[in-house]
């Protein structure tokens, strides 16, 4: 679940190989139970399907859904369709269509501890800007978490997430909307914006035992955002363009980043 930018940054907390443990275990409690989600994705399924699929997902490994209730949200995962960037909330109206994009946003929390972690997943044959969308955007997230080094700072990531979507065209980058730090809160500073902005300083140094939520958020459209009217929790595209958000928590270690909601199957790169 992405954090809204800009807030005051408090202090930030690095956690120590016990607390990195129980950090691990949330994360492959949130990694198993976004796959078996994504896993159920089809035409004719609902968001308030999908949402009971995470939860009783996340449960039956030993965790507690994240989002349920965190500041007043009413579901267990984000489900955000075509231009709703992040922030769904499921329904059962909302019916998966073949051509859609959703976006499943998923959090888990174990003993204290949150992951989070999010998908694009194409519903059917999409076409083939959805699928470069789709495509630009995982490949930022990993660019972004190739950057988590110990030594570099926040920017760094911010730096390698806007180099890699632009080295692939003139897609919207999503700046009102960021990845954060996590742990025994589910927003933690620092903040991490996806692309380098000059009216801030995010010189945060990486440190061993910094754990951060990285997670672009790519429109085919403009980088503008709105909330849907009624709805004080759905972001779209300002210009009803596609979105796409992929998200890892990541731990910062003396060898290098580790992503702890790594899905099954899924190969970092």
């Amino acid at each position: 679940m992405a954090e809204r930018a800009p807030v005051s940054e408090r202090l930030i907390v690095l956690k120590s190989s016990r607390e990195i443990a129980l950090l691990r275990e949330a994360g492959r409690i949130a990694a198993e139970a976004l796959q078996e989600t994504a896993q159920a994705v089809a035409p004719g399924i609902t968001t308030a399907e999908l949402d009971r699929i995470a939860e009783a997902a996340i449960r039956r490994r030993g965790g507690v859904p994240s989002f349920l209730n965190l500041y007043g949200f009413p579901a267990s995962i984000c489900t955000s369709i075509n231009d709703e960037i992040v922030h769904g909330i499921p329904s059962l109206r909302r019916v998966l269509k073949a051509g859609d994009l959703v976006k499943i946003d998923l959090g888990a929390q174990y003993r204290g501890y949150h992951a989070d972690t999010a998908v694009t997943v194409p519903v059917g044959e999409v076409s083939p800007e959805a699928q470069a969308l789709i495509a630009v955007t995982s490949a930022a997230l990993w660019a972004g978490i190739r950057a988590a080094v110990a030594g570099n700072r926040v920017r760094d990531i911010s730096a390698a997430i806007e180099a890699c979507v632009r080295a692939h065209g003139p897609y919207g980058i999503v700046r009102q909307y960021v990845g954060h730090g996590i742990g025994r809160e589910f927003h933690e500073p620092p903040q991490v914006p996806n692309y380098l902005d000059p009216q801030r300083a995010v010189m945060t140094l990486l440190k061993p035992g910094l754990v951060l939520a990285i997670e672009p958020m790519v429109n085919l459209g403009g980088w503008q955002t709105k909330q849907r009217p009624g709805d004080r929790w759905t972001v779209v595209t300002a210009d009803g363009s596609l979105s796409a958000h992929f998200e890892h928590t990541v731990a910062v270690t003396a060898s290098g980043p580790e992503v702890l909601t790594l899905r099954p199957g899924e190969a970092g790169r």
